[in-house]
């Protein structure tokens, strides 16, 4: 018999202790009603047991040790730092066209942003990569829409709308805070088989940097689109035609 795939990731939390009273309590009165989902937790203790019961310890050499007592032992090392010159020192050697040059090139680096702002796309998938690497995918950990959407509450300056699509192949996971494009953003965590989709929502900006529609950046795909005044961007490494079905799914739910 199989567990519920979309209570995985709320399973593995209950056992590890990462939940709240509140989505603990949910979760545990699924357990009691579901024996798929209380066999998934009795072998998580099961391989727990057998990895707790392995020796698993490495001493380290004792050469690390000597090399290690060496150092604390050794006096301290003065290091001066080489005296530099004032910038004055040299301005007469500058003409006015040399410093109206310098000037201009600083103004320029000013006014141009900088890739790493810019690139929001690559911030997307950044951001997607770190919540599964982490094992930070979620700071509110449910299925239930009407506990993720009020928990952002008071911690960002909009309310994104937060959908159930599990009767469409997308079940919610949950949600979290995240930073996206030099500001806080709502995260919202969907599945799709065993694939994570990420949904950041954020105010639209003004001028956006990238046109709304399908982006493909190495092996994920990310969808992006306004409705509104937010701002939608999906990622994942799920099949492109998944994703956009996904983004015209949350977007009828959440326009209705």
């Amino acid at each position: 018999m199989t567990h519920c795939a979309d209570r995985e990731p709320a399973l593995n939390a209950l056992f590890d202790g990462e939940l709240d009273s509140l989505n603990a309590a949910e979760v545990e009165a699924h357990v009691r009603s579901c024996a798929a989902c209380s066999g998934y937790l009795a072998t998580l203790a099961e391989v727990h047991d057998v990895i707790a019961s392995v020796a698993l310890d490495e001493a380290a050499p004792g050469r690390l040790r000597h090399r290690i007592e060496a150092l604390v032992a050794a006096p301290p090392v003065d290091r001066v730092a080489p005296r530099r010159a004032p910038v004055r020192r040299y301005l007469p050697w500058f003409g006015g066209g040399a410093i109206g040059a310098l000037a201009a090139s600083l103004a320029l680096l000013v006014a141009v942003p900088q890739a790493s702002v810019a690139d929001l796309p690559d911030q997307v998938i950044a951001s997607h990569i770190r919540s599964l690497q982490a094992a930070h995918l979620t700071d509110v950990l449910t299925s239930d829409r009407h506990v993720v959407k009020p928990w952002f509450n008071g911690r960002i300056d909009f309310s994104p709308p937060v959908v159930d699509l599990v009767q469409q192949g997308f079940p919610l996971v949950g949600g979290r805070l995240d930073y996206i494009g030099d500001r806080p953003v709502a995260a919202l965590v969907y599945r799709r088989r065993l694939h994570t989709i990420n949904l950041f929502i954020r105010p639209a900006p003004q001028s956006p940097h990238v046109s709304p529609g399908a982006l493909r950046r190495h092996t994920y795909t990310i969808e992006r689109w306004v409705a509104g005044d937010l701002e939608y961007w999906a990622v994942s490494d799920v099949d492109a035609a998944d994703l956009h079905a996904f983004h015209k799914l949350f977007a009828a739910a959440s326009a209705g």
